[in-house]
């Protein structure tokens, strides 16, 4: 059996990588998963773009729409204490703990179904404990760490990718835990992407530009 290699971009503030996450296991068993935690700000600068969260009525919808998605896919969840938070510590600790699954599913659950508050040294220190990471401060401090993180969000950027969750496959990004049957129809049948509706959309033309102020 053929070994395909898929690449998922995340940040652990973003409810819908952890919703993302959850579907990880309906992957065929062939796939392997490489975990890059990237720093979603940094995505959003790159692009000019502004989070969910710095728009009122945004803010509010995705929440609400998280906690429902969540419960349509029968997954249990519920918000940290403040959102957004500073999600940087979290992402080193995951880096510091090898990018495995286990150390991606534990800090993700201690966000979003134990609604704990991943800012706080506290909660990171204990976490560090579970994996196995000594002396967490000195460790999530290092220049290495740090250095891991810039380029994992420089390596998605430079892939395209322009938010989170993203899977990255054979050269094409699958955006959003809702593109996931999307992600697995490619991962099964590459050729459908491949007609001339799927390739006209990369050359359609752009009518207009809206202004920068």
């Amino acid at each position: 059996m053929t070994i395909r290699k898929v690449t998922w971009f995340f940040d652990v503030i973003s409810p819908f990588s952890y919703l993302g996450l959850r579907q990880l296991s309906q992957l065929p068993q062939n796939v392997t998963i490489e975990f890059v935690p990237v720093l979603f700000a940094g995505l959003l600068n790159h692009y000019g773009q502004v989070g969910n969260a710095e728009i009122a009525s945004k803010r509010k919808f995705t929440y609400q729409f998280a906690l429902w998605r969540a419960r349509k896919m029968g997954i249990a969840m519920r918000m940290p204490p403040t959102h957004p938070f500073n999600p940087l510590t979290a992402l080193r600790l995951i880096i510091a703990a090898g990018n495995s699954y286990r150390a991606v599913e534990l800090v993700f659950e201690a966000v979003f179904l134990h609604g704990r508050d991943v800012s706080d040294p506290g909660v990171i220190g204990a976490l560090a404990a579970e994996l196995g990471v000594t002396q967490p401060e000195a460790a999530l401090g290092s220049p290495d760490i740090k250095r891991q993180l810039h380029e994992n969000t420089a390596r998605a950027v430079s892939l395209g990718v322009f938010g989170v969750p993203t899977f990255a496959i054979d050269g094409e990004i699958f955006w959003g835990h809702d593109a996931f049957e999307m992600a697995l129809d490619f991962i099964r049948d590459p050729e459908q992407f491949m007609d001339p509706q799927m390739r006209a959309a990369e050359s359609l033309p752009v009518g207009v530009m809206r202004p920068r102020k």
